[in-house]
């Protein structure tokens, strides 16, 4: 399903349902420091109920699977939702190919709602009160981020370069490290009671850097298969000149915590 907001892109069409077989095969990477940072806040864990929206592949509700949550996924692509049911076999996951703003999940359903990678793409004047109300008393609203940092990591800022040549107006370049913008709507229902930016290192090969390259927004998602062809052919050269086999790649984390206002119902 292709989105257009003027907000992102300068308003050109993406469709993650185009790069879900290269999503799920080369997005799949945050390192396990990126985990430990939600346990260490006592959420998506044993007898916790929780929603991941934008769930894409599923990355979030699978790789946080054994620490004994039950998920939730939902996702605006059939495609991505497909390919999160095949990675998450044997896993006591639901998957629902629905968009944020159509989600209606019964009161009180949840104790965490999580977003990750996804977050600025909603309609937030529209979901936040959907979001309070499935979230239980004294439920929180999980916001997480992951980025290259193209102006302190050179090979992440010459395939950043390359992106931008192909889709010039793509919005995800220039990455900085900052904290997690939350929309003004939420003050009235939500606190923002933590939020944290730490650095990251990431491992990749050249193939599998070039392939979380490809699966980006502003080349995958958004370009014509002759197009995504050329960029890769051009990609897949540069990292042979500026790249070893195996390398690290400078990224930055963010988590945003908001916890619900809301009263504990009388018994």
């Amino acid at each position: 399903m292709s989105i257009i907001d003027k907000n992102i892109d300068n308003g050109k069409a993406f469709d993650w349902g185009k790069t879900s077989t290269d999503y799920a095969k080369f997005r799949d990477i945050y390192p396990q420091e990126f985990y430990d940072k939600i346990i260490k806040r006592r959420l998506c864990i044993n007898g916790q109920s929780v929603l991941d929206v934008g769930t894409g592949t599923g990355v979030l509700p699978r790789n946080m699977y054994h620490y004994g949550a039950k998920w939730t996924g939902t996702d605006i692509s059939k495609n991505q939702i497909q390919q999160a049911k095949i990675l998450s076999n044997g896993m006591d996951i639901d998957y629902y190919p629905i968009s944020t703003e159509n989600i209606n999940f019964p009161d009180n359903s949840f104790d965490v709602i999580t977003a990750c990678q996804c977050f600025w793409y909603f309609n937030h004047e529209q979901i936040k009160s959907s979001f309070f109300r499935m979230l239980k008393p004294n439920g929180r609203i999980l916001v997480l981020y992951m980025a290259w940092l193209p102006f302190e990591d050179k090979i992440a800022g010459e395939s950043e370069k390359l992106v931008l040549k192909y889709s010039p107006n793509w919005s995800g370049a220039g990455e900085t490290v900052h904290p997690i913008f939350i929309p003004n709507c939420y003050k009235e229902d939500f606190e923002l009671i933590y939020h944290e930016e730490y650095p990251l290192k990431v491992h990749f090969t050249r193939e599998s850097w070039n392939g979380r390259m490809k699966a980006c927004r502003g080349i995958g998602a958004s370009l014509t298969e002759q197009e995504i062809s050329a960029w890769e052919q051009e990609h897949i050269k540069l990292l042979d000149k500026i790249a070893p086999n195996e390398f690290n790649i400078l990224h930055y984390g963010a988590i945003a915590e908001l916890k619900v206002i809301k009263e504990t119902p009388l018994s």
